[in-house]
């Protein structure tokens, strides 16, 4: 797949997503990654310093923190949902799904941490 420069932009109408305003990409939930749900596609992104993109993948449009995913066989766990509108014409219209995740191991870690800083 071919990275271009630009801001991704995800309809949920069409499953569709577009990098800046030239070019159009076209994205699809694989047969597997379906089934009785509906999965949208979320630009997923891994937050650990520095950020690095893991990609657009499909998931249910109820994903919620917290929750564990796979990815190429490693294990991450929700941080953040993140939805983005933009204001267009006087509407609100989304422009961008993503999913923040953290390693599973990081997130315990960072969890474990919190509270020796609130028992302190």
């Amino acid at each position: 797949m071919a990275v271009a420069s630009g801001v991704l932009a995800i309809s949920p109408r069409s499953h569709s997503c577009s990098l800046g305003r030239r070019t159009r990409l076209e994205v699809t939930c694989k047969k597997k990654e379906r089934d009785r749900e509906h999965h949208y596609p979320f630009k997923v992104v891994e937050i650990t310093p520095p950020p690095r993109s893991l990609g657009v993948r499909c998931f249910p449009a109820n994903i919620h923190c917290g929750e564990s995913v796979t990815i190429e066989g490693q294990t991450y766990t929700v941080s953040a949902v993140v939805h983005r509108y933009q204001l267009r014409k006087g509407k609100y219209e989304p422009s961008e799904k993503r999913i923040d995740v953290l390693s599973t191991g990081r997130y315990i870690l960072n969890m474990y941490l919190e509270n020796l800083l609130e028992q302190s």
